[in-house]
């Protein structure tokens, strides 16, 4: 009996075990299914989405319309403006317009290049005085808008310019009467291979457009050999990113230093990196030297590592201090009387920073001297220290004034008086300047000469903000229609707000002197473009008359592009050279007009481009126009357009 109790006993505990093991784990919860955030949902504004349609469809029109245009510089701008606006819509368009575009450039650029000089002068002559005075290369501009888009395309096209150049070389050659073998040419730092130059030159372009991996790596295979322009890129990439800059610094530096074809030039240049930046000094063999200045700030960079500093002097010593070879062999850019010159300038940084190489420097300067011309080697000559100390406090308006005394003639007064004039304007003594203007004799010359004066005191007054002073200058009589239009709409921009009345009955007084202006020039048109841009701010019903009118004067004048506007101030003088100052115009453009009209109503503006009877400023406006759109009515998602909604309630 005991037992079966035991045996009933056993089994009950046997029977509760699994519910005991049960109990003690806790039930699997159920699994929640994934949470995946939907993809946001395009919303597309029907109207917004139609304006873009009809950007797409005039772009792609204009496009194929450019192919038979008259003027192929026209014709290759034209379709490689149109790649650039397409390629976020359609990039197997845009790289087949590129390469349209490159074709008619290669033929554009090589048409340019056949032009006399009276042709280039006479077609530069009916672009007028609102325009740059070069007639442009269009080559160049399609290789930059390619390159921003593309790298590889960018190759492409600087690899056909580079045989261009090569095939264009070799037919000069070809057409030259044979000559006797000459030894190798010096390499020249100041003017690179073409394929070099065009690189370094692309590169500083996308640089300024902000393209800061794309212009590294175009420059790279141009910094070497050592070059002007590519210590120039170096310095304006250092203000973009230092630290990139100097590595590539230090790498020149060492190749430099190994390479047996470095010369003086070479450490002249590699010196303006931490010396004067901005600003390079090259010589010839005759010791006469050429300083190019780039930028207004040469001062030696603050935050420059002295390891840096260190690795330039060393290197430059060990390659100034190379074995001479005989003068008749020497093939260096700058012979024996360059070396004198960059030792003889360089020598006290070098007491400065690297005194241990100071004694053998000096030593060759007495070797080298024999062959370097004295008026060189005077202590007083300026380009010894040019960069590295402050300039002299010498009166050069004075100097000029204590040779009244020797002069025989009216012209020879005029002569020195043009010349201090000369001198106190690059000083910027204006009561000075125009004190010595007034005492020439010459009638056309003192007009011209009180025309600069004019002219820089609104460029003067716009740098310092100044409305009242530029509407002074501007009211000249010596300056030209087009200049004194200019000048009043610039002072009219930079009146307060608050004072609009004001502003608006400055322009137009504007407007009365751009329709003296003859109605069948270029520079009509850009006067009242000037006038219409300032005037969208300010009234915007009067810029769309305005426009109206810019038309009429556009379709007269057969020359007006719709961009390349541009002022030029020049004063030639008798004795030969002259004083010039160019500068771009932006508000002589259609480009800024245009794209301000596009974003208040696209439709009249489109309308309104389609009614310039030219080729170029319909394909400008029209480019415009369209690119406004595109940029700024992108489809908005769904949470873009939420955020959107809740910062307007906001």
């Amino acid at each position: 009996m005991k037992r079966i109790a035991r045996l009933l006993v056993l089994a009950l505990c046997l029977n509760a075990l699994p519910l005991a093991a049960f109990a003690q784990t806790p039930p699997a919860k159920p699994k929640k299914p994934a949470t995946t955030t939907p993809a946001p949902r395009v919303e597309l504004d029907p109207l917004a989405e139609a304006r873009r349609n009809v950007a797409i469809s005039l772009v792609n029109s204009l496009a194929d319309e450019a192919r038979s245009f008259r003027d192929p510089v026209l014709r290759a701008r034209v379709q490689a403006r149109a790649a650039d606006v397409l390629w976020e819509t359609d990039k197997a368009r845009a790289r087949a317009l590129f390469r349209r575009a490159w074709e008619a450039a290669e033929a554009a650029d090589t048409e340019t290049a056949r032009l006399t000089q009276e042709e280039r002068r006479a077609r530069a002559q009916a672009r007028g005085s609102g325009a740059f005075s070069e007639l442009p290369q269009v080559g160049p501009e399609v290789l930059r808008l390619a390159s921003r888009r593309d790298r590889a395309l960018g190759e492409e096209f600087l690899g056909k310019l580079d045989e261009m150049r090569k095939q264009e070389a070799s037919n000069a050659t070809s057409n030259q009467p044979p000559v006797e073998a000459t030894p190798a040419a010096r390499f020249d730092p100041d003017n690179p291979p073409p394929a070099l130059l065009e690189r370094l030159r692309l590169a500083e372009q996308l640089l300024a457009d902000g393209q800061i991996e794309n212009a590294i790596q175009f420059a790279d295979p141009a910094l070497y050999p050592i070059n002007t322009f590519g210590m120039a890129f170096l310095d304006q990439l250092r203000e973009w990113r230092a630290s990139v800059a100097n590595d590539r610094y230090a790498a020149l530096i060492m190749r430099a230093m190994r390479d047996p074809a470095s010369d003086a030039n070479t450490v002249s240049l590699l010196s303006s990196y931490i010396l004067t930046p901005h600003m390079y000094v090259t010589f010839g063999p005759s010791g006469d030297s050429h300083t190019r200045r780039r930028g207004p700030n040469n001062t030696p960079p603050a935050d420059l590592p002295a390891q840096l500093r260190a690795a330039f002097f060393q290197a430059a010593a060990a390659i100034l201090l190379r074995p001479l070879p005989p003068p008749e062999q020497d093939r260096t850019s700058t012979g024996r009387g360059g070396t004198y010159m960059v030792i003889a300038r360089l020598a006290p940084v070098f007491e400065q920073y690297a005194p241990d190489a100071a004694p053998a420097l000096r030593a060759r300067l007495a070797i080298l001297q024999p062959d370097t011309p004295e008026r060189n080697r005077n202590p007083s000559n300026t380009v010894l220290t040019r960069g590295l100390v402050p300039e002299g406090t010498r009166d050069r308006v004075q100097e000029n004034l204590d040779r009244l005394s020797n002069a025989q003639t009216s012209d020879e007064r005029d002569e020195i008086y043009v010349n201090a004039f000369l001198a106190s304007f690059r000083e910027d003594n204006e009561t000075r300047t125009r004190e010595l203007a007034d005492k020439i004799e010459d009638l056309d010359m003192r007009k011209r000469v009180r025309a600069m004066i004019a002219f820089h005191g609104i460029q003067k007054a716009i740098t310092a903000k100044d409305a009242d002073a530029a509407l002074r200058a501007a009211r000249s009589e010596e300056l030209t229609p087009v200049q004194r239009t200019w000048g009043i709409t610039e002072a009219a921009r930079m009146m307060p707000k608050t004072d609009a009345g004001r502003a608006i009955e400055t322009l137009e007084s504007a407007l009365v002197e751009a329709r003296r202006i003859d109605a069948a020039t270029p520079d009509r048109v850009r006067a009242l473009v000037a006038i219409a841009t300032q005037l969208f701010e300010l009234d915007r019903s009067r810029a769309w008359e305005t426009m109206s009118e810019v038309v009429k004067a556009a379709n007269a004048a057969a020359e007006f592009s719709g961009e390349d506007g541009g002022l030029m101030a020049r004063l030639e003088l008798k004795g030969g050279g002259a004083m010039t100052t160019n500068f771009n115009v932006e508000s002589f453009d259609l480009n800024g007009i245009f794209r301000s009209l596009a974003r208040e109503d696209f439709d009249r503006a489109v309308s309104l481009a389609k009614s310039f009877n030219a080729e170029s400023p319909r394909s400008v406006a029209t480019l415009v126009a369209a690119r406004t759109i595109l940029d700024t009515q992108k489809p908005k998602t769904s949470r873009e357009a939420r955020t959107a909604t809740q910062s307007d309630r906001q």
